[in-house]
């Protein structure tokens, strides 16, 4: 991934190697955001995806923003990481500066860039991987696992200045991944068909070693002993190579959120970064009043991101709060959850970009809408070509 933070948080104190118990919670502003997105480079006239990232980071090169912008797993992806920000409105700031400058970077080379979980029709087959050792190692790796990674997220970092309230603000978390992706869905499509699921992006990525909602740790410790075990026996580079849906980073000193696909609005990825933000300071406050954090089984956990991946926003889920025996709509728990971290928004300065919840949940989210395209006119490059428009289109300036 590309560095978010610059080089006055993450620089010298972090060996590279070095024990995973080294961190960087603390070091600086608590509640700070950072924002990963990793978007589709299209041709301009076909729609398929094309193998131009180095095409892009040439045209970029010498920019102010060259250094937020890289290169994924595949040579058609597009990765960009925002500075840090203080609250939501950074945020949205930010990714319309970033997604206007890389779709007049791509419109000068006769592309299109495009934001959702999924490519609707192009095939992994055709992908070349990009040419850099990490990635050829990670393919040598990981085979058929790694070359079938055509899929897109959106990552959101908030910083936490204590290592053991990060553990618990994670293990508290795990009950908010069926909620975040029931939100961000937007991977209705695989390979030129529908798949009947919300998010296929996570039934794909399912299959990568060390992915889905992490283990419960008791506490720092703990989380060092498991990850150092790994990296001790060669089975991992570093913590990097764990793909949970929410982990630590203890080189950024954030807690890293990484269960969301790729969302076309960009008012969309700003809603769902400030209800990160506010759910992390939720947790932490609890932790600071010595509430204990309820935290659930993993096998319950993935039972309701699995409905969350099927059935998206209408998703009927377990309310593992209150341990109802019957099952409620996943909306539902969404609307609660806002009341309670509504306050918290307010504090951080990101309470007008959370009320993009309220309306992703009235609207749907972005399999909702790619479904309502392609029911029209059963037209599989239509629907690509307006996640390219909303994508192009989200990147304007706000309105007053």
């Amino acid at each position: 991934m590309k560095q978010i933070y610059p080089p006055s948080i993450t620089g010298n104190g972090f060996a590279a190697g070095g024990s995973v118990l080294d961190h960087k919670f603390g070091q600086g502003e608590p509640y700070t955001l950072g924002v990963e997105e990793e978007y589709m480079l299209l041709d301009g006239e076909t729609f398929d995806l094309v193998q131009h990232i180095d095409t892009v980071l040439a045209a970029v090169a010498g920019h102010e923003l060259e250094d937020r912008i890289n290169a994924e797993l595949m040579q058609s992806v597009l990765e960009i990481a925002t500075p840090i920000c203080r609250n939501a409105a950074d945020v949205d700031a930010e990714l319309r500066r970033l997604r206007r400058y890389v779709t007049c970077v791509a419109q000068e080379k006769g592309l299109r860039v495009g934001s959702a979980g999924t490519h609707p029709f192009s095939l992994f087959e055709r992908q070349r991987i990009t040419a850099r050792d990490r990635y050829r190692n990670l393919v040598d790796q990981l085979q058929y696992v790694a070359r079938r990674e055509l899929i897109f997220g959106m990552h959101v970092h908030v910083a936490v200045d204590d290592a053991e309230k990060a553990i618990q603000v994670v293990n508290g978390l795990l009950a908010d991944l069926a909620a975040l992706l029931a939100l961000s869905g937007s991977s209705p499509f695989w390979r030129g068909e529908p798949t009947g699921l919300s998010s296929s992006r996570q039934m794909v990525f399912a299959a990568f070693p060390r992915s889905g909602p992490p283990p419960r740790f008791r506490d720092y410790a703990d989380y060092a002993e498991v990850v150092g075990q790994l990296e001790k026996t060669g089975c991992i580079a570093d913590y990097t190579h764990i793909w949970w849906d929410v982990r630590l980073h203890p080189k950024w000193g954030t807690v890293e959120i990484r269960i969301c696909d790729a969302v076309t609005r960009v008012e969309d990825a700003v809603a769902l970064a400030a209800y990160c933000q506010a759910l992390v300071k939720h947790y932490c406050e609890r932790y600071e009043r010595g509430e204990q954090i309820p935290s659930y089984h993993r096998i319950l956990t993935t039972e309701n991101k699995w409905l969350a991946a099927r059935y998206g926003l209408e998703a009927p889920v377990m309310d593992l709060a209150t341990g109802r025996r019957n099952r409620v709509p996943v909306a539902q728990l969404v609307r609660r959850t806002l009341r309670e971290i509504e306050p918290h928004a307010r504090e951080l300065g990101s309470d007008r970009e959370l009320e993009g919840v309220r309306d992703i949940l009235s609207r749907g989210n972005g399999s909702d809408r790619q479904l309502r395209i392609f029911n029209a006119n059963r037209d599989i490059v239509e629907v690509v070509r307006e996640i390219a428009d909303a994508t192009e289109v989200a990147a304007e300036p706000a309105t007053a």
